[in-house]
């Protein structure tokens, strides 16, 4: 394929960009110390840096876990040290002549507690530290027991009001369609190939999460469940550092994984890439009861499957920056990434017919393969054009996405007890995907008298897709003949943009940011098989408001509120039909329009550490699931419709304790009113119901280097559209072991300890009466060894020419 052939040569140059001298042995100063808060605790992970009169970084380090730090050096400057740490004021010491061979010991550093300001709130009651700014919460995970052994949707998934289903599907706050960006950039994948790209990121490798639920007018209005942005770590002081690690997670079956991560830094370039292995191995225990009233009586299918699926994703990320001038950067960043899987499905379905002696019986494989690639390149820039803080920003994103699959679903149809005399057909399904994104954008940021600042920008989109889907059937052992419903789909895609925000304080206690966005979209669908022409034209404007209110140094309140939009899925949009099973199928809908969310939150934030949340959501031409059955048939199709309107309130708390020293737990409770209302069919729909998650998260740091975490969630029942879905819970836990001085770990993460996350769910509405059981293998355990390397001034830079909303509505 050409993605894949592209993705090589993006690796290939990228590596081959990348050189690194031996420089000549040099005296060496050592600067050392150990970094306290107020109470006498060490403080780990600091940043520890050696700063010049002019400001400028002339060495640094970070502090380990014990908040011990060593800085060695071969400059010679005047500098004072400087320590800074999240939820810390920072430390400066007297001016000192920095020299070869000097050692300088600082002793015990004390760094005091950063009191609390309008622009943001410092949880610090758990690890890991959480920071509450106007419109995101900051969930900092580096350093800590979470990241260690786990992956990146891993701990998405523990972070504030976000829960990952078994499947891999992101849900924020009780919405789908969240959006995930990587270091500000959109990941341009489909839900399926997102989740199998974050299991491959080590979080390791992450310095924080940043939960967006109602996003400014800064971002795409695209996306009703708002944003989640991925910081990954980067290198500020001259020298190399990285890390390797192997492991592998066994549920009955065994994934490996392997990544390796490095980043050099040498005067004003820098470069870092990381390059990952993961295999995701699964088995599906799916059992489907469908009762088909007929005037006879009832007609029952009962269905049992057994689903095995493997997939391989290698990836690989990487990014050159070089300074230009004080004060301005150009950048490029490379993703790529290639997944395949493999599935094979057996299932077995007994029918009960009225008035019939002997049962009916349905045996079926379904075998398929499927190979997906991907090529994310950015190109950026930024500079600061006066001492004000003036910001000139502009990024180009290309995306090129391939994707092949294939099917054969075989099945064996016999009545009583001879399947020897029974009859046989076949399904053979092709399906090739090709897409392009093409993104450009500039921000502006200035700020103005009295402490207020405007940011304004532009952003163009042009998308295209081209989706061939081929049936083709075959009855026992007689030729495949072309079926009716392939179909060829080409869609298109333009989307300009324009915002403007204003932020500024009121009196010392109330702080605002309000802005306005417009979006301009021009879609074409066009099924070439059926010469079919779906055309949209739309604008639309999405404000935003975000107040800060510091009632008293313990209580702050922070309002915000947005009104969102989530464009269908480039698949949803093409009329096709993909068999599930004989009986089973799935269909696009052309005449898919935008579904549009209006969004308020109050977020309460007691003495820095407690959280109180109530938001609310409606959202028109909401994007649903729906079931629909054929009594006479007896066919059940799914697809993907407007309803009228969906609403969403919810109430949040989270509860950090320490309960002591060595034991830190974090509780999240979350109350969810969810109501659908629509008209499906011949009947209308209107249901409603509360629902609850709740989840307790303990950190232990035990001794002799060993930390452990436990934890344990709890779904209640809820509703989802046409379905009903019962609570269910389940336990993980996870103990990490240092050696070597921290260099190397060993991390043993075990999940579904009780095979407890078993999800039951019934749909009766109007003449459908089916209900399924599916257990997804998430029992397992999963072990990461991991290494730790870093050198300073004795590796260098030489050179560098490295190949250097549209997101995930692919699926």
């Amino acid at each position: 394929m050409k993605t894949a052939n592209l993705i090589f040569l993006a690796i290939l140059t990228y590596m081959m960009g990348i050189s690194t001298l031996v420089a000549a042995p040099k005296e060496v100063s050592k600067i050392s110390g150990k970094i306290e808060d107020q109470k006498g605790q060490p403080v780990p992970f600091a940043n520890v840096a050696l700063i010049s009169p002019d400001g400028g970084l002339v060495d640094g380090a970070v502090s380990d876990e014990d908040g011990n730090f060593l800085i060695e050096s071969t400059k010679t400057a005047k500098v004072n040290l400087v320590v800074s740490s999240i939820g810390y004021k920072n430390f400066t010491s007297a001016t000192f002549d920095l020299a070869p061979g000097i050692s300088k010991d600082f002793g015990v550093v004390k760094i005091e507690d950063e009191m609390t300001g309008l622009d943001e709130v410092t949880v610090k009651a758990s690890r890991p530290e959480i920071i509450i700014e106007a419109d995101k919460t900051i969930v900092n995970i580096e350093g800590t027991v979470m990241a260690e052994g786990s992956n990146a949707l891993d701990v998405i998934g523990r972070s504030p009001g976000i829960f990952v289903d078994s499947e891999g599907n992101i849900n924020l706050n009780g919405r789908t369609g969240a959006t995930v960006m990587i270091n500000d950039r959109p990941t341009y994948m489909s839900a399926t190939d997102l989740a199998n790209f974050l299991r491959s990121m080590p979080a390791d490798n992450i310095k924080s999460i940043e939960v967006i639920n109602n996003p400014s007018a800064r971002f795409d209005a695209e996306g009703a469940a708002g944003v989640i942005n991925i910081q990954l770590k980067r290198n500020s002081v001259d020298g190399v550092f990285g890390n390797i690690q192997v492991g592998g997670q066994y549920n009955g079956q065994f994934a490996p994984n392997a990544g390796a991560t490095l980043n050099i830094k040498k005067g004003k370039l820098s470069t870092n890439g990381t390059l990952n292995y993961n295999e995701y191995a699964v088995f599906n225990d799916l059992e489907i009861i469908r009762n088909f009233t007929l005037e006879q009586g009832i007609s029952n299918f009962n269905q049992d499957s057994r689903i095995n699926s493997r997939y391989k994703t290698p990836s690989f990320n990487g990014s050159a920056n070089y300074e230009i001038a004080k004060d301005q950067n150009l950048g490029l960043n490379v993703q790529a990434s290639s997944s395949t899987d493999v599935n094979t499905n057996q299932s077995g379905t007994e029918i009960t017919n009225p008035g019939q002696t002997e049962n009916n019986y349905i045996e079926s494989s379904n075998d398929s393969k499927g190979t997906r690639n991907r090529l994310f390149a950015n190109l950026h820039y930024d500079a600061k054009l006066d001492t004000l803080g003036t910001k000139l920003s502009a990024d180009v994103d290309y995306t090129i996405m391939d994707s092949e699959s294939s099917s054969l679903l075989d099945n064996n149809y016999w009545t009583g007890n001879n399947p020897s005399n029974g009859t046989n057909d076949k399904l053979l399904t092709l399906n090739d995907m090709y897409y392009t994104i093409f993104t450009a954008k500039v921000d502006f940021v200035k700020p103005l008298k009295g402490g207020k600042m405007i940011e304004t920008g532009l952003k163009g989109s042009w998308v295209e897709s081209d989706n061939d889907l081929d049936l083709s059937r075959a009855q026992e052992e007689g030729p495949f003949n072309p079926d009716p419903n392939s179909n060829r789909f080409i869609y298109n895609e333009n989307v300009l943009a324009a915002y403007f925000t204003l932020k500024g304080a009121i009196n010392p206690n109330l702080s605002y940011q309000a802005g306005l966005r417009g979006e301009y979209s021009d879609i074409v669908g066009n099924s070439v098989t059926l010469n079919q022409v779906n055309k949209q034209e739309y604008f639309n404007l999405f404000p935003s408001v975000f107040v800060q209110h510091k009632v008293s140094d313990s209580y702050q309140i922070v309002y915000n509120a947005n009104r969102r939009i989530t464009r269908p899925n480039y698949r949803l949009l093409n009329p096709f039909i993909y068999y599930i099973d004989p009986f089973t199928s799935e269909q696009g809908n052309p005449h898919l329009t935008p579904q549009y969310s209006t969004n308020f939150e109050m977020n309460h934030v007691v003495k820095g550490a407690y959280q109180f949340t109530i938001g609310y959501s409606v959202t028109e031409n909401a994007f649903m699931q729906v079931f629909e059955q054929n009594q006479e048939n007896r066919t059940t199709t799914t697809f993907t419709d407007n309803f009228d309107k969906t609403k969403n309130a919810n109430f949040r708390a989270i509860l950090p304790f320490e309960v002591k020293k060595w034991w830190n737990m974090s509780n999240m409770l979350q109350a969810n009113y969810n109501q659908f209302k629509s008209q499906i069919g011949q009947e209308f729909l209107d249901v409603a119901q509360v629902s609850y998650m709740a989840r307790t998260q303990h950190n232990f740091t035990l001794p002799k280097g060993f930390r452990m975490e436990l934890i344990g969630m709890y779904l209640s029942p809820q509703i989802w559209g046409q379905g009903q879905i019962k609570g269910f819970a389940w336990v993980d836990a996870g103990v990490t072991k240092s050696l070597m001085k921290d260099k190397l770990s060993l991390s043993v993460n075990g999940t579904d300890l009780f095979r407890s996350q078993i999800i039951r769910a019934k749909i009766d509405f109007a003449d459908i009466d089916t209900g399924f059981r599916q257990y997804r293998s998430n029992q397992g355990v999963r072990f990461t060894l991991r290494y730790n390397f870093a050198k300073g001034e004795s590796f260098r830079v030489r050179s560098n020419s490295g190949s250097t909303e549209e997101r995930n509505r692919l699926d």
